[in-house]
């Protein structure tokens, strides 16, 4: 099929709408004619019926019908129709049913729900109801008044009465409501058809029928969720445009009160979903008058609703809740405050967030950071001068976490005698320290006026490193500061250059483990062991031959080996990897580990080398297991596969094939004389066409994912094994 033709179902509307502006000469002369599109779409269509009609397995059958979806039109009608009878293919029919555009599938909907019944009838009327058929409103309404001997399908018929939603369904369903004689599932689906029709009447701009509607289902005996359901459209419907606007707001504005006071906490919750939805300037004056007379929990979370109305009512109550008010209260309201409040809130949160309550004060901190007014930034910075012990290291703190530029500021408060306000500098240096500053920050690390400073300033040093846009020139700034520096400085540097990372970073790590220093020689190939980039391999393979003392030999060529093992790379140079570990090391442990990056990452060149590892006196058997395992993964039977098993000493054994199966779930095929036939004096069985469709002789489960099953017998020794499709039939040797 050509690429056009996959692409015509999407195409083809686009097409037709645009075919306006061709020729029409082009219209006929090319593939593209309409009349191609529907002959294709006939055919395909055509080819499927014949399926059905056909002796093809059910599995064949619900695919057909899935396409048909696609492909199908009235003419597939009555063939679809008839399956609805089918437990097996019923479902399937009705994608294709409820897909199909044309008023003969809703005919044959329904003259083939007139002898149905139980589950394969609420399907049907399912159906139905997807289509929104209006011309089945009488059947429907009849499965209705049958709730008590049926109520499946009574409240199958009742959503599908709701989703058509004319005139004529929305009498029959409220006048089942009002008879309160359904069996109380079937109710439940009575009380959201009529909520289904009210929204409709709403999206239709009525709102009054509407309104009307959800009145008689909040007010009905019908379960609890059908009636919050109601009452939330209720609310909505009233406020919508129309007639008597005033009267019906106030309306809804008491019935929304009603349930934010209800004492049962669905209706409050459902108030509070309410006032998210209404976009309204009364909301905010009445969440604010809720919220002085709510107590207990409820309280916080009036809160949270007024706070998410914004504006100065809600700015307002909102602060006079953070003021006073019981803790979980003020916490919230806080808290809140990052979202609706502005600079004039700076004061009352500064003085909380040093609050000697953990929990005040982290809710201070947070809004200082999160409030979005512009002017709060300048303001930060100029409290600072007047700022008290308690404040200054709070004001600090978040001109860090703001990103405010107030280098000068922060580098003096350096040399203030509260530690405090010493670590929140540091901490506010490492988030906006600017590149042209960072030799500050690193003097600050390297030379601390007070050692309790140190750790502090190293962590902020890194902060800042890790951000700085030229890394390349972050990492020369901090490698002359190792240069100038002792021992100790070089060693607190070392963990910093490294997370910058980058050839300068790479070479001063590089220098550092050269030394003769064991202080540095430890720190850095412990840092070049977990270096996050591939170009730290040259470096480590040069220290595993070169480094001073065996332990960091060892730990080089491990970090080399952990490059080639997770790393991604061409397959050339993952090989040569592994060979220069080979050649840089006898130990057995190195050697071991390159035959499970080799198993790791299965090619015939990894497939070799193992090979070549088997001949080994200290890894034979590992050699042997390792070829073995990526012959299986490489799932083929190639001489290069061959020549690599049999020079790692595929032994020979006396095979037996018990019994081979070929297929998935309930559909499997007897291959066992296929494979006794090419079973020979080895525990690999070589497979023409390999484990497929071709090799085993055929398809037994068109569609699914299928294996093989082999029973058999190695020396005497039975076993079992399964093996996927397109893979190496090496069978396990028995244990």
């Amino acid at each position: 099929m050509t690429l056009f033709r996959r692409l015509s179902r999407r195409m083809a509307p686009v097409l037709l709408a645009s075919s306006v502006a061709i020729a029409p000469a082009a219209l006929t002369s090319t593939v593209f004619a309409p009349s191609a599109f529907a002959q294709e779409k006939q055919d395909k269509e055509a080819s499927l019926l014949a399926i059905l009609a056909g002796d093809s397995a059910p599995a064949e059958k619900a695919l057909a019908c899935k396409q048909l979806a696609v492909h199908g039109s009235e003419a597939s009608a009555s063939a679809l129709a008839k399956l609805l009878a089918d437990p097996q293919l019923a479902s399937w029919a009705r994608i294709a049913l409820e897909a199909i555009p044309g008023s003969a599938i809703d005919e044959a909907l329904r003259k083939a729900a007139e002898p149905l019944e139980g589950d394969l009838l609420v399907g049907t009327l399912n159906s139905i109801g997807v289509r929104r058929d209006a011309g089945a409103v009488d059947l429907l309404a009849g499965h209705l008044a049958k709730a008590k001997a049926a109520p499946d399908a009574a409240a199958a018929a009742a959503v599908a009465l709701g989703r058509i939603g004319n005139d004529d369904a929305s009498k029959a369903l409220r006048a089942a409501l009002m008879a309160a004689e359904a069996p109380a599932a079937a109710r439940s689906a009575i009380a959201e058809g009529c909520v289904l029709v009210a929204e409709q009447r709403l999206a239709g701009k009525k709102a009054v029928e509407a309104a009307t509607l959800y009145d008689e289902v909040r007010q009905a005996e019908v379960p609890l969720p059908r009636r919050l359901e109601a009452t939330r459209g209720a609310i909505l419907a009233r406020l919508a445009a129309g007639p008597d606007a005033e009267t019906r707001q106030s309306a809804a504005m008491a019935l929304l009160v009603e349930q934010l006071r209800s004492p049962e906490t669905a209706r409050f919750r459902l108030g509070l979903q309410v006032v998210r939805e209404i976009q309204n300037a009364s909301i905010a004056e009445l969440l604010a008058a809720e919220l002085e007379r709510a107590s207990g929990d409820r309280a916080p979370l009036v809160l949270l609703a007024l706070a998410d109305q914004a504006g100065p009512v809600a700015l307002r109550a909102v602060r006079q809740a953070a003021e006073s008010g019981k803790k979980e209260l003020r916490v919230a309201a806080l808290r809140s405050l990052g979202q609706v409040g502005d600079a004039t809130c700076l004061d009352s949160l500064v003085a909380n967030a040093a609050d000697a309550d953990a929990a005040v004060a982290s809710a201070a901190r947070s809004a200082l950071v999160e409030i979005s007014d512009p002017k709060v930034n300048d303001a930060l910075v100029a409290r600072l001068a007047k700022a008290d012990a308690k404040s200054y290291p709070v004001l600090i703190e978040a001109i860090g976490e703001r990103r405010i530029d107030a280098g000068p500021t922060l580098v003096a408060a350096l040399d203030h005698p509260n530690a405090a306000v010493r670590a929140a500098a540091l901490t506010a240096l490492g988030n906006t320290v600017t590149p042209a500053k960072l030799p500050l920050l690193v003097a600050a690390a390297v030379k601390p006026k007070r050692a309790e400073d140190e750790p502090i300033a190293l962590r902020a040093l890194q902060t800042a490193c890790v951000r700085m846009p030229d890394r390349e020139a972050c990492a020369t700034t901090l490698a002359e500061a190792m240069d100038a520096g002792n021992v100790n400085t070089k060693v607190a540097l070392l963990p910093v250059i490294a997370a910058v990372g980058g050839t300068r970073a790479l070479a001063a790590v590089n220098a550092a483990a050269k030394s003769s220093d064991d202080k540095l020689q430890d720190a850095s190939t412990r840092l070049l062991g977990e270096w996050s980039t591939i170009d730290a391999a040259p470096v480590l393979l040069d220290l595993s031959k070169s480094a001073p003392g065996e332990k960091y030999r060892t730990r080089a060529l491990r970090g080399y080996i952990r490059i080639a093992r997770q790393f991604v790379m061409p397959e050339p140079q993952r090989l040569e990897m592994c060979q220069q570990i080979l050649a840089a090391t006898s130990a057995k442990a190195e050697r071991g580990m390159v035959l499970e990056i080799l198993k790791r990452y299965p090619s015939v060149g990894t497939l070799q080398l193992a090979s070549r590892l088997s001949d080994s006196a200290d890894l034979k058997e590992d050699g042997r297991a390792a070829v073995v395992a990526i012959a299986q993964k490489l799932g083929t039977a190639g001489p290069q596969v061959l020549e690599a098993l049999n020079k790692a000493g595929m032994e020979k054994a006396k095979v037996e094939i018990v019994k081979a199966q070929y297929g998935a779930g309930s559909s499997w095929k007897d291959v066992t004389a296929i494979l006794r036939k090419q079973a020979g004096d080895s525990r690999l069985i070589i497979l023409e066409g390999g484990v497929s469709n071709a090799g085993l002789g055929g398809d037994p489960a068109p569609g699914q994912v299928k294996q093989l099953k082999v029973q058999y017998r190695v020396n005497g020794k039975d076993a079992e094994a399964s093996f996927a499709e397109n893979s190496l039939v090496l069978l396990p040797q028995p244990k």
